[in-house]
């Protein structure tokens, strides 16, 4: 069956406009959309990666303004956070214990909200409790169960798939294996998803 992978992760910015658009995109198309959490920073310390260190000041200014001109596009809200970069591994290994208990995209979306929008540190993981008991979840047991040392190791699982399936940044999408980097890369990926449709009626 037809279906989106979401790799994401919390400090990216098109990650942020990706949670939103596209739930919205697999909704219109009736395909499932399935999320991927990706830890950057954990891919990034592999190839000794630096967002500061390797972008340059002017760059860093324009991408922030080309966020202002994508919220302004799709309705978004967007702030640029106070805290940047930011630790998300708890906030990460949060999402896979929200999927546990079903609610995987409320919790994504409320804490992408947190920090894109509202400013919040969802690197503490007081903070992540927070978010999770506003969406009427056990913001603690959750947290305590992040914690576990077999959530920590699933989180590192996954990204280090993501890594052999040639994912080196968020978003990015895989259409069975067809890959698409960038929220404006989504209407290729919705071509894709389009194609895997027709052929799963021929």
């Amino acid at each position: 069956m037809a279906a989106l992978e979401l790799y994401y992760d919390f400090s990216s910015t098109n990650a942020y406009f990706a949670a939103f658009l596209a739930p919205e995109l697999c909704r219109r198309l009736e395909v499932k959309l399935l999320w991927r959490p990706y830890h950057l920073g954990h891919a990034f310390r592999q190839r000794n990666h630096s967002v500061l260190r390797d972008h340059s000041p002017e760059k860093l200014q324009y991408l922030w303004l080309d966020h202002q001109r994508w919220s302004k596009r799709t309705g978004l809200a967007f702030k640029r956070p106070s805290r940047f970069p930011i630790k998300t591994s708890t906030a990460l290994r949060a999402s896979l214990v929200a999927r546990a208990l079903g609610r995987e995209q409320d919790y994504v979306q409320a804490t992408m909200r947190a920090y894109w929008v509202d400013d919040r540190d969802i690197a503490r993981p007081e903070v992540v409790a927070e978010v999770a008991t506003e969406l009427g979840l056990d913001g603690a047991a959750l947290v305590a169960r992040a914690e576990a040392d077999d959530t920590r190791a699933e989180l590192v699982r996954l990204t280090d798939e993501g890594i052999a399936r040639g994912v080196f940044g968020a978003p990015m999408f895989f259409v069975g294996e067809a890959m698409f980097w960038g929220k404006d890369r989504l209407d290729f990926a919705e071509e894709a998803l389009r194609d895997a449709k027709a052929a799963e009626l021929c």
